[in-house]
């Protein structure tokens, strides 16, 4: 009894003695910087269809980590990079994302710093911002530690190399346009005009502008321009009807006289390719009905081109048009011609806003036209009731056009 007494005392007090001993070994891997050799296999958690970013794809193939393994963290628990990140560094590997996030320093305030790229990627992703370890400048979060967290492999940055630099080829230089330069001599025709327009400086002038709403022009035109009529053959027989009732308008200066014209013949201006200025005559405009009119201008532009116009049929003018409308220009001036007591100058039709006979804002195409009088025949109120009855002509009345 003694023998066995003594004995159950010598098992009961050596016991502990080999799991205190064993304690420091079992806790020394986790003190040591050693990896683990032999880790315990990680328990499959992922039995059916794993859904993983590429990005920690291409992480679980490059460190050996099985996705079936891995808890996913992201949303509805996609497998993202820091999850492989964790299981990696876990089993003993040692991940690239894991070293540079170790590299990186990290803040002991508390606060989160990132760059406002990082703030708006985040947003996009729905990455929280806490759970992203900052790899910039004092732990600052950048929007590539952004992309990693969601699971999205950062775009490699360029990087310009001198050496593709210089093997591009180099852009073809602009070639130059070659512009004139130096003293070149007028022809005739642009002599001509130069004369005549310095004698026109002599003048006394005044100019009176008015708006013309041309929805009624603008569908008689289509109505007609299949037939040959043409816009410019539209403008002189308005403007021809209109002066029969103001004879003045038609009129030109002599010395202490007044020459009024029994004829009515409209000068347009047509601009050559060489340079100058030629003013082909539309004769009796305004007894001439509107088709004949129409042919006889094709045939005097035509003409006009190839030089081949009478002295009457280009200086026989008594009132005179310059039409710029074709260029799109909203308004101008025309310079009055030697010998003649007026011109008018059209301009583009163009979309205005105006208030409607109803009181309600419209929208209605004008075109503004100003014309240049000379004032030692012609007054501002005989000019400006000459544009108000052009205009009431052409708005309200261009049916008579046809007759």
């Amino acid at each position: 009894p003694a023998v066995k007494a003594w004995a159950l005392q010598q098992s009961s007090t050596a016991a502990p003695a080999p799991s205190a001993a064993s304690a420091p070994a079992v806790a020394a891997p986790s003190a040591s910087a050693a990896p683990i050799s032999a880790a315990a296999p990680r328990a499959v958690v992922n039995t059916g269809r794993i859904v993983a970013s590429p990005y920690a794809k291409k992480l679980a193939a490059e460190n050996g980590v099985d996705l079936k393994t891995v808890q996913g963290t992201g949303p509805s628990g996609r497998i993202v990079a820091k999850d492989v990140t964790s299981a990696a560094t876990g089993n003993g590997a040692t991940a690239p994302a894991a070293v540079a996030a170790a590299a990186a320093p990290t803040r002991t305030d508390g606060k989160i710093v990132a760059t406002p790229d990082a703030v708006k990627v985040a947003k996009k992703e729905g990455i929280k911002l806490e759970t992203v370890t900052g790899t910039g400048n004092f732990g600052r979060i950048t929007a590539e530690d952004v992309l990693k967290a969601a699971g999205k492999a950062p775009a490699p940055k360029k990087v310009a190399s001198s050496a593709s630099s210089e093997s591009a080829p180099a852009a073809a230089p602009k070639a130059a346009v070659e512009l004139p330069s130096g003293s070149v001599t007028m022809n005739a025709m642009q002599k001509a005009v130069a004369k005549n327009m310095t004698q026109t400086l002599s003048v006394p002038i005044f100019r009176v502008s008015y708006a013309i709403k041309t929805t009624a022009l603008d569908a008689l035109y289509a109505k007609t321009k299949a037939k040959g009529v043409t816009l410019s053959s539209l403008l002189a027989k308005a403007v021809a009807l209109t002066l029969e009732k103001h004879p003045i308008m038609n009129a030109s200066y002599a010395p202490d006289a007044i020459v009024y014209n029994e004829r009515i013949n409209i000068a347009m201006a047509v601009a050559m390719p060489d340079g100058g200025l030629v003013t082909p005559v539309l004769a009796n405009a305004n007894t001439e009905d509107l088709y004949s009119l129409s042919r006889s201008w094709k045939d005097l532009v035509k003409r006009t081109m190839e030089k081949k116009l009478s002295p009457q049929e280009y200086s026989s003018g008594t009132f005179y048009i310059s039409n710029l409308g074709m260029f799109g220009v909203e308004s101008f001036d025309a310079v009055l011609p030697v010998g003649a007591g007026s011109i008018l100058a059209i301009a583009g039709s163009k979309p205005r806003m105006s208030v409607g006979s109803n009181g309600l804002p419209n929208i209605e195409k004008e075109m503004i036209v100003n014309i240049t009088c000379d004032h030692r025949i012609i007054y501002g109120a005989q000019a400006a009731e000459f544009l108000r009855d052009l205009a009431g002509l052409l708005e309200n009345n261009v049916g008579d056009l046809l007759l």
